[in-house]
């Protein structure tokens, strides 16, 4: 039956990716600890392989549909990459203090990441959409042709990248609110760019991962059947698609996951 839910439920989690540039792992590792009773270890490091050619196939996308912004992703990845590398590590070290504790540790520090990405993100899209008019303090925009703004830019996908590698999550959610406030991306090219840099940053967190031992196959391959074509067709569709109504769903539903991995 796993393998025949599994690779559905993927299929339908990669369109909302292609469509989106969220909720990769931010679904699909909820999915795997609650409908499939996967231990959080297993599927946090499972969902982190697996999720890396999903997010391949769709940056090669959009790069053909020129929906992305190449600069921004090669910033970001030059500190997100040793990021998430120093948050793998983090996991070799309380991993020596015994499985159990990894898997318990990992179960809420997933639950802590998801319920932050998702208030943050929520909070924001509500301001937007009720309060259009209304006046926040503006971030500094980062500038990339400066020595600051490359800095900052590494900085910041440096502290997200080590959250990647220690929860599998924010990948796409975290980085898609970075790009629209510090870049001020247009929606045309935050998806894609999106995608872009979380293929880069999960290509090396997946490495890391496969050194903790905790990757099973048996799962990777059922979600790369179902969430490659599902995020071709996604992104196939991101052009013409309503964005604000699918993320407000979205984020509803990772606000009611978040909640249940805390407490």
């Amino acid at each position: 039956m796993n393998f025949v839910l599994l690779p559905f439920f993927s299929f339908l989690v990669g369109i909302v990716v292609g469509l989106t540039g969220i909720g990769g792992a931010s679904l699909i590792t909820p999915m795997l600890i609650f409908v499939f009773q996967v231990p959080p270890a297993v599927a946090v490091s499972s969902d982190v392989v697996a999720a890396t050619l999903m997010k391949v196939v769709g940056s090669i996308k959009h790069w053909q549909q020129q929906t992305l912004d190449v600069e921004v992703v090669k910033w970001l990845a030059l500190g997100s990459i040793p990021g998430s590398l120093c948050g793998v590590e983090i996991l070799h070290l309380i991993r020596q203090t015994g499985e159990h504790n990894l898997n318990n540790i990992m179960l809420h520090l997933l639950g802590v990441a998801l319920l932050l990405v998702t208030v943050l993100a929520l909070i924001q899209m509500l301001l937007l959409t009720f309060f259009p008019k209304l006046q926040l303090p503006e971030l500094p925009k980062f500038d990339l042709k400066t020595k600051l703004g490359r800095l900052q830019t590494i900085s910041i996908g440096a502290f997200l990248g080590c959250i990647v590698g220690l929860t599998s999550v924010a990948s796409g959610s975290m980085f898609a609110l970075v790009l629209i406030a510090f870049f001020r991306l247009d929606a045309r090219k935050l998806v894609g760019t999106d995608i872009s840099q979380a293929a880069i940053l999960l290509l090396f967190t997946g490495l890391g991962h496969l050194t903790l031992g905790t990757v099973d196959w048996g799962l990777v391959l059922p979600i790369w059947l179902g969430s490659v074509p599902g995020v071709l067709l996604g992104a196939k569709i991101c052009q013409i698609a309503p964005q604000k109504p699918l993320r407000f769903i979205i984020y509803s539903i990772l606000m009611m996951v978040s909640l249940k991995l805390v407490y």
